[in-house]
């Protein structure tokens, strides 16, 4: 499986300022490279935390690729995946609607009556036993036939697939802006420190895109 990393974030590294609000980073252009990505990929994952903040629908936006997609014999939208220990995802999340099917993998600390109620809108699989383990949802993912995994974020997530070496490759677009205090692209603690490999960079709209390979 291809695991990648994509992120938009401030001159100074941060996905979003000190209030955690979604705040616009990307160009439109960038929109339209993202929206490519997804249409590429076999699964989308995010963690709780981006679905508390943001109700993301983790769709594609353009009906000519979702279009395509069928074409090639694909479902119209890839399959949506949450990092989701303590199973908080709201019954009403966005996520959890539309033409796209959800998988939502907890810890053994998830409350069984949560899990059972998220059971009526998704596929629920429990992963681990304080936290989920994202090797063991690797395998899982990889055992339904994902060939590629698009990693979105937050910040903790951006940076347990770093810790854990499991991504692969890490796209950041660099917008216009400078944040001060905010939470970084990759939130927590990095060690041992993550090394990564300049693949491209080109200047992308009103930002810049660089493309980096993860060393393993």
């Amino acid at each position: 499986m291809i695991v990648f990393i994509n992120v938009a974030a401030s001159v100074d590294g941060r996905i979003t300022d000190w209030s955690r609000r979604q705040i616009r980073i990307s160009c439109e252009e960038d929109v339209k490279r993202v929206d490519s990505l997804r249409a590429e990929s076999d699964a989308i994952l995010v963690g709780i935390g981006t679905v508390l903040a943001d109700d993301p629908s983790l769709t594609i936006k353009s009906e000519e690729l979702r279009e395509k997609r069928i074409k090639a014999g694909k479902t119209p939208n890839p399959l949506r995946v949450i990092l989701d220990s303590k199973a908080r995802t709201p019954i009403n999340a966005r996520v959890l609607s539309g033409d796209a099917e959800t998988l939502i993998a907890v810890s053994e600390r998830a409350e069984r009556e949560r899990i059972e109620r998220l059971r009526e809108k998704a596929e629920v699989i429990v992963a681990g036993r304080d936290r989920v383990d994202l090797k063991f949802l690797i395998d899982h993912l990889e055992g339904r036939g994902v060939e590629k995994l698009m990693v979105e974020g937050g910040g903790r997530v951006i940076s347990s697939f770093l810790r854990e070496r499991i991504a692969d490759y890490l796209y950041v677009y660099t917008g216009g802006i400078v944040f001060g205090e905010g939470v970084s692209l990759a939130e927590g603690m990095l060690n041992p420190h993550v090394k990564l490999e300049l693949l491209d960079v080109r200047k992308l709209g009103k930002g810049v895109l660089s493309m980096w390979r993860v060393l393993k």
